[in-house]
């Protein structure tokens, strides 16, 4: 969701949610109840084509878009460094940081950071109290398009980036709500964060990703590790349509199946 800057839509705005009030759980956040229970509950054997099937509705799609084509890859071709606005609290900051480092241990050709300084940031996380919420949308977005935003999604958290022509990412917008408990802030989070890094849509059909608004998730579970890996390829680039991206994954899923397998402990299907 676009923060600080005014929207001037490059080649597009697109924008993703958390539409519901959902409980979050964070294996990097050990402290929060349930965690292990959810962890081992958690499926983590796909097949290749549940997989791909996931990756080609998530990445290639947008549940909400204010401008141009939704056809093709999404992604930052280059360091991404995060830093936090709005509500001051440390709590949620200190949170905020260790969903950021979870996600850059999990997914190998992503260099995702807490920025050094506001200036170094080409993601900013906005907190809010939650009856802000649709005020902070209507001031960033305009009147006519809050609305629309939220008739459209009634969101409960929301992401968006800015797009060049190339289709590289060049700036995310997050905005989190600070006072509806620990598990949603997670949830959301974790929902938001990865959606700004070009994961854009939500999906119904797809029962094991966090990117369907039916599924309580709240953690950096394994199958969208394997939808993060797969986008931040080196192989896979911006600008990609679906036939370009069929012909070089063969090989990317063999190299994405043995990083997850090896960061999360798991045996190489």
């Amino acid at each position: 969701m676009h923060s600080a800057f005014p929207l001037r839509l490059v080649a597009a705005t697109l924008i993703g949610t958390a539409l519901c009030l959902r409980p979050a759980v964070q294996p990097a956040i050990a402290e929060f109840a349930g965690a292990a229970a959810r962890q081992h509950a958690e499926r983590k054997a796909f097949t290749d084509s549940e997989i791909l099937d996931g990756f080609f509705k998530i990445a290639f799609g947008a549940e909400y878009h204010l401008a141009g084509r939704v056809d093709r890859i999404r992604k930052y071709n280059g360091p991404v460094r995060v830093t936090v606005d709005g509500v001051n609290r440390a709590d949620r900051k200190t949170q905020l940081a260790k969903v950021v480092a979870d996600i850059a241990r999990r997914v190998r050709h992503l260099d995702i950071a807490m920025a050094d300084s506001d200036e170094a940031a080409n993601v900013t996380v906005r907190l809010v109290r939650d009856r802000d919420l649709n005020r902070t949308i209507a001031t960033l977005y305009g009147a006519k398009r809050a609305r629309e935003i939220h008739t459209s999604l009634d969101p409960q958290c929301l992401s968006g980036f800015r797009k060049n022509e190339t289709y590289e990412i060049e700036h995310s917008d997050v905005i989190l709500t600070v006072d509806n408990g620990d598990f949603i802030f997670l949830d959301c989070a974790y929902e938001e964060l990865l959606q700004s890094l070009g994961p854009i849509n939500d999906t119904s059909s797809v029962p094991w990703t966090m990117f369907n608004d039916d599924v309580q998730m709240g953690f950096f579970d394994i199958y969208d590790q394997y939808i993060l890996n797969i986008l931040y390829d080196p192989r896979i680039n911006a600008g990609m349509t679906v036939q370009e991206a069929k012909a070089v994954l063969p090989q990317v899923m063999i190299d994405v199946r043995a990083w997850v397998a090896k960061v999360n402990d798991l045996p190489l299907e």
